[in-house]
């Protein structure tokens, strides 16, 4: 019975520490406005299955630091990942597309 336990825990602390990783998902989009002095960007993408959203659409992200945003500007593709917490969604890492 220890043993069973031991595995449990074991198993529930990999998945908790793979979650993470598993939940980032490159989304690509277009740039529609660049808004470096609040630290936001308005995105046109695609489904984004990693943060519940099945259609594409266009919205605005918050950026985990506004530095994400040096060069970039409307009309740029981008591969983006995004997180969502208690107060929205938010950028956490952002390139340029080729």
């Amino acid at each position: 019975m220890k043993t069973f336990s031991q595995l449990t825990t074991a198993a529930a602390l990999v998945l908790a520490l793979a979650s993470p990783a598993l939940a980032a998902e490159a989304i690509s989009g277009d740039v529609k406005k660049v808004d470096e002095a609040n630290a936001k960007i308005t995105l046109h993408h695609g489904p984004a299955k990693s943060l519940g959203m099945g259609e594409a659409m266009t919205m605005v992200y918050r950026v985990k630091d506004a530095a994400l945003l040096k060069g970039l500007k409307a009309g740029d593709k981008v591969k983006f990942e995004a997180v969502e917490d208690a107060s929205g969604y938010t950028v956490t890492k952002i390139e340029k597309g080729k």
